[in-house]
């Protein structure tokens, strides 16, 4: 069943797929695509507790409905199917997304960006623009991404160094970082701009800029220009 939130608000030529749910004052963008089975603009976990302790007679998502605050999705996106975003997230244009990606509450997301299948952005986080997230990355509440940042597939971030803590420390990536795949971030650290992090590696302290790291844990094992250079000569023997 298709459902839009009468307090929702969709520009031109908008385009809905099978089951999508759209609540409370959600804004879509021109000429974008919502699969089958998208839910925009679904209640904080607060919220759907509240139903549980004053039970509410109704559909379950006219309800939410009411709860909601709504999402902003920008104009010419893609959302795939399955794909959850919270209320108070913003997208910006030319955004798509997988198939089965959660995104939670009070998440910013810039142009252009990409967010592989089954990747979680835990509420709380920056996105930078042109930035490319692989399937099956995990974003933990606090991560500041910057842009044109590349993260492989399977990356963790973490954001509790003694886990289960009450102190949180967020993860910043800066600007163009590349973070291989399985790459594992230690909370608090920072990826300086235009470093990399090697397939497998465990960071554990700040990555300095332009600077290429490997290893468990990582260490610098060179500069970023070779990399390029590197990847240039790999590139030539198409």
């Amino acid at each position: 069943m298709l459902y839009v939130s009468k307090k929702a608000f969709l520009e031109n030529s908008v385009l809905l797929e099978g089951n999508a749910i759209i609540l409370g004052k959600t804004n879509i963008g021109s000429h974008t695509i919502i699969g089958n089975n998208v839910i925009i603009g679904y209640p904080i976990r607060k919220k759907v507790i509240s139903i549980i302790e004053k039970p509410k007679i109704g559909k379950l998502f006219e309800v939410y409905d009411k709860l909601s605050d709504g999402a902003r999705i920008g104009g010419k996106c893609i959302i795939r199917a399955n794909t959850i975003i919270y209320e108070n997230t913003i997208i910006g244009d030319n955004v798509e997304t997988g198939h089965n990606v959660l995104i939670r509450e009070n998440v910013t997301v810039g142009k252009n960006t990409k967010i592989g299948t089954l990747t979680i952005v835990d509420g709380h986080v920056t996105i930078g623009d042109n930035v490319s997230i692989q399937s099956n990355v995990y974003i933990p509440p606090l991560t500041i991404i910057g842009h044109n940042v590349f993260l492989g597939p399977n990356v963790i971030i973490t954001n509790d160094k003694y886990p289960p803590s009450r102190r949180l420390l967020g993860v910043k990536i800066e600007d163009n970082a590349v973070i291989g795949a399985n790459a594992v971030l230690i909370a608090g650290i920072r990826i300086g701009k235009n470093s990399v992090v090697a397939a497998g590696a465990v960071v554990a302290k700040d990555v300095p800029e332009n600077t290429v790291v490997a290893g468990v844990p990582a260490r610098i094992i060179d500069k970023r220009e070779n990399y390029e250079r590197k990847k240039r000569e790999y590139e030539r023997k198409e």
